[in-house]
């Protein structure tokens, strides 16, 4: 990793560090903030709540997802990754072919998301969007492909995500998260095993870090 750092701001966004990912075909060149623990919280409005700048961070998760994404082509397939931080998988899947929309809670990610995209020489269109209102996401589907990475670290969230996944794709679509094996992912392989029609769990490069993939949502009635 190479250091890319503006003049100073004062603006801990604006102070970056650069870094490569390679990938099954081809590479990803990003930027992010060189200290992550620097930004402020922030506001979540659907819940009053604040939450830290998870996005900041590179993530194995994130890194092991854009990379399992690569090994296939998705051309003009729809594809849609909730929690998108730096955007990794994102532009994995652009690369590829596909049509991607990355959204996040954040402002700030989806930012960083656009810039790396276009440092990449590829189109990734981007939103802000939470799950507890996740209409403008449900209206534009169903997605062919929805990722995910490390977004199994709280009950709001595995919650929130058992019931958004299945409005998201349909029969012919999946849903791929990778996880790190954090304590809730067994809750949500559980509740996602006894509705889903498939669920497989694969390693990934990392032993720690599983790839789960979801097909055959459930079905109201």
């Amino acid at each position: 990793m190479t250091d890319r750092s503006p003049p100073s701001t004062g603006d801990p966004r604006l102070d970056l560090v650069a870094g490569s990912i390679k990938l099954q075909r081809g590479r990803i060149e990003f930027v992010h903030p060189r200290d992550p623990a620097a930004l402020l919280y922030e506001e979540d409005v659907a819940t009053d709540e604040a939450y830290p700048p998870y996005w900041a961070e590179l993530w194995p998760s994130g890194v092991e997802l854009a990379y399992a994404v690569s090994a296939q082509q998705w051309r003009d397939v729809p594809v849609l990754e909730l929690g998108c931080g730096l955007g990794l998988p994102s532009i994995a899947a652009a690369l590829a072919g596909a049509r991607v929309l990355a959204t996040d809670r954040s402002a700030d990610a989806v930012t960083f998301a656009a810039v790396n995209a276009e440092s990449n020489g590829v189109a990734v269109e981007t939103a802000i969007c939470s799950w507890a209102d996740p209409a403008p996401l449900i209206d534009r589907g169903p997605w062919r492909l929805v990722l995910a990475s490390d977004v199994l670290y709280g009950q709001r969230n595995v919650d929130e995500l058992l019931a958004l996944l299945p409005q998201l794709v349909d029969d012919d679509g999946e849903a791929w998260i990778t996880d790190p094996q954090r304590p809730l992912s067994d809750e949500f392989l559980e509740t996602a095993t006894a509705t889903w029609r498939s669920v497989e769990t694969t390693p990934s490069r990392l032993p720690q870090i599983q790839i789960i993939r979801l097909s055959g949502p459930p079905r109201p009635g």
